[in-house]
């Protein structure tokens, strides 16, 4: 099973509380590996990829994104023995070249050391949009002299594997340009919580639900 999830709700999370939205961030990459040793211990799910950072981010203030990129980097340093504990591979999709030389050298580093797991695969978003994701495929494929056909798209996209479940938190009903082309079929929950608030046990419930609903892919 893929599960993808649209993190949300850190800021709102922080300003509930009084707290600046850095603290947000900070209890959201918790759940992160709290979510992700979840999935790494139920062998029904094979992939789990995060909606981390988009192309739209940039937008914020830049004392917040020069926060985000500190705190990925210090996250993949941290929790590199949690990968490693739960025998979790780990991938990036989107365009990173915009992050600096060190972080880029991290997320390498990381999926190198990883590379080998087979328990969970753990894809992070970073920089990502669906557009732009679909567009850069195009481009490959013209550079490659490919026909421009369903398959080939899928072929030369970030991700090809399809999205079974897809979850958004913060109660925001929306995809927000995050893999179009994947959840195509994909079933999806909405949920009120916050991310921070976000549990494996919410997850859980959500996983039972999602197994009782009847998928047929455009069928009958």
């Amino acid at each position: 099973m893929h599960v993808a999830i649209i993190m949300d709700g850190n800021g709102r999370w922080a300003k509930k509380r009084g707290l600046k939205r850095t603290e947000g961030h900070k209890r959201g990459a918790e759940v992160v590996k709290e979510i992700t040793t979840y999935c790494a211990n139920n062998p029904e799910i094979s992939v789990l990829t995060l909606y981390a950072f988009s192309t739209e981010n940039w937008k914020r203030p830049k004392m917040e994104v020069d926060f985000l990129m500190r705190l990925l980097d210090n996250w993949l340093k941290k929790e590199l023995p949690t990968y490693i504990q739960n025998e979790v591979k780990f991938e990036v999709i989107g365009d990173i070249s915009k992050f600096s030389p060190a972080l880029r050298k991290r997320i390498e580093y990381t999926k190198e050391v990883t590379k080998n797991y087979k328990k969970l695969t753990q894809v992070l978003a970073l920089n990502y949009g669906s557009r732009d994701e679909i567009t850069r495929a195009v481009k490959k494929m013209i550079e490659k002299n490919e026909e421009i056909t369903p398959e080939n798209i899928q072929k030369n996209l970030d991700i090809s594997r399809d999205v079974d479940l897809l979850i958004r938190t913060s109660g925001e009903i929306r995809v927000s340009n995050f893999l179009l082309w994947q959840i195509a079929y994909a079933e999806m929950f909405f949920t009120k919580t916050l991310w921070p608030d976000f549990t494996p046990e919410e997850l859980d419930g959500i996983i039972t639900e999602f197994k009782k609903r009847e998928r047929r892919f455009g069928g009958i």
